[in-house]
């Protein structure tokens, strides 16, 4: 599983010999890869009238292109800006409540990235195939597709320890711009041009993963919200800058503490265990039929129903596990 973070071709060139013959030795004679754009068909068209975008089938002989659109910008925000607007609103009837769920967008957002990650995930285990995952950039939708599909095919991955150390891959080290993406609260109504939550987008994908397969992730949701939380404001740099580059010039290590080395205590740990976890070996395939999407109440709707007896169940299965 490969992850590009770059366009194939640049501005104003028509082909890039040096990408050409980097993925022509990743497959061997006779092999097919796939590369799937997380852009729309119709973005790359554009892009290519202009002198990038895409190079032609022919350079890429061994490759078949995939393209899953995935919003990434604006649309990915105003869409989570209209669903939090609709939770905090208490007036709502049923109809109205359900008509501005599904005026967001928000769950088709999710469906759509569970679905491109399965793709890829399906082109690995059962195609025997390389998968490349473009975007834009490199740094959003690519992220979020191969952070997805790892999840779904590695059970080490879905560890506590396996899923920070793929939050640091994937996310951190891989460029993932936070400062920019989550330069405001979550709920903020002022919008900065660049900001918009892949990151949360990421962890609800991740949530459905733990409420469809209760008992193959081995940390629970409230780690899902402490990360939320963070990502947004934090005491730790590890969500700090744009990019390993912006770190290393600030120097976050040396001057900050890390998140992940907190959330590793002893005393800290046991808060986000899933007291129900069994180990599973197998491949955990999300269902995305509409009916199996469903929305975070633990996130979204946290500062407006009470969450004191849903963590006392918790507590009680908790109890009970550990008792036996």
């Amino acid at each position: 599983l490969l992850r590009s973070s770059q366009p194939l071709t640049g501005p104003n060139r028509r082909r890039c010999r040096e990408d050409e013959k980097l993925l022509g030795t990743i497959l061997d004679e006779g092999e097919r890869g796939f590369i799937i754009d997380t852009r729309s068909a119709q973005a790359a068209k554009q892009a290519r009238m202009s002198g990038g975008g895409t190079e032609p089938k022919s350079s890429y002989p061994q490759w078949r292109r995939l393209h899953r659109a995935l919003d990434r910008g604006r649309p990915l925000q105003e869409s989570f800006a209209r669903l939090v607007e609709a939770c905090s609103d208490p007036s709502l009837s049923m109809d109205r409540w359900l008509g501005r769920l599904d005026g967001s967008r928000w769950l088709s957002h999710v469906k759509a990235a569970l679905s491109t990650a399965c793709l890829a995930a399906q082109c690995l285990d059962r195609e025997d195939s390389k998968v490349l995952v473009h975007g834009a950039e490199g740094t959003d939708t690519t992220l979020l597709v191969t952070a997805l599909a790892q999840l779904i095919l590695d059970p080490s991955c879905r560890t506590l320890e396996g899923f920070l150390g793929l939050l640091q891959r994937e996310w951190i080290e891989a460029g993932h711009p936070f400062h920019v993406r989550c330069a405001r609260s979550a709920s903020s109504h002022a919008r900065g041009k660049q900001e918009a939550p892949l990151f949360l987008l990421f962890l609800d994908c991740v949530w459905q993963l733990s409420r469809q397969f209760p008992l193959s992730l081995e940390f629970g949701e409230q780690l899902l919200l402490t990360l939320s939380d963070n990502a947004y404001a934090s005491a730790y740099g590890t969500f700090l800058c744009n990019s390993e580059k912006e770190r290393s010039l600030c120097k976050v290590k040396e001057s900050t503490h890390s998140l992940w080395a907190w959330l590793e205590q002893p005393e800290e740990k046991h808060k986000y265990l899933n007291p129900l976890y069994s180990h599973n070996p197998l491949v955990i395939w999300p269902s995305v039929e509409p009916q199996s999407i469903q929305l975070w109440q633990g996130f979204f709707l946290r500062w407006i129903r009470p969450s004191q007896h849903l963590q006392e169940a918790w507590d009680e299965i908790q109890r009970l596990v550990e008792g036996n």
